[in-house]
C-alpha cells in the first residue's frame, strides 16, 4: 500500500504537533511526496510544508515541487493555506519569487476573507523573504 497525498500531510503534521525529530522520516517522506505532489490539494500542501518548517526540516527539493504545483492551483487555496504556506516557505528561508507573486495576485482581491492571523503570516512572510510585488 501507498501513501497519499493526505496520508502524507497528517503523518508529518503527526511528527510535527509532537515535536519528535525523525530527519530519516522527513526525507523518505519528502522524496514520496515530490512523486505525488500533484496530487496535493491546498490543505495537503500547506500542512506539509508546514510540518516541515515547525521542525526545521530543509529538503530544497521538496520546496521547489511544492511550489511549482502550487502555482497553476494557488487560486484554489483559501487564506489560510495561502498563509501557511508562504510562511513555511519564508521560514525555512526558501524564498520563491514566483510563488509569492502568484499569492500575491490572488491575495491581494480576497483580502477581506483573510483573518487577523492570516494577513500577519502572509505580510510576515512577505517581509522576512523581502519579496515586493507590483500588483
Amino acid at each position: 500500500d501507498t501513501f497519499n497525498s493526505q496520508d502524507i500531510a497528517n503523518v508529518l503534521n503527526a511528527f510535527a504537533k509532537m515535536d519528535h525529530r525523525h530527519p530519516q522520516l522527513f526525507d523518505a517522506v519528502a522524496k514520496a511526496a515530490i512523486h505525488i505532489i500533484d496530487s496535493f490539494n491546498s490543505q495537503d500542501i500547506a500542512n506539509t510544508v508546514n510540518a516541515f518548517a515547525k521542525m526545521d526540516h530543509r529538503h530544497p527539493q521538496l520546496f521547489d515541487a511544492v511550489a511549482k504545483a502550487a502555482i497553476p492551483t494557488i487560486d484554489s487555496f483559501n487564506s489560510q493555506d495561502i498563509a501557511n504556506t508562504v510562511n513555511a516557505f519564508a521560514n525555512m528561508d526558501h524564498p520563491h519569487p514566483e510563488l509569492f507573486d502568484a499569492v500575491a495576485k490572488v491575495a491581494i482581491p480576497i483580502i477581506d476573507n483573510f483573518n487577523q492571523q492570516d494577513i500577519a503570516n502572509t505580510v510576515s512572510a512577505f517581509a522576512a523573504t523581502r519579496h515586493s510585488t507590483q500588483t
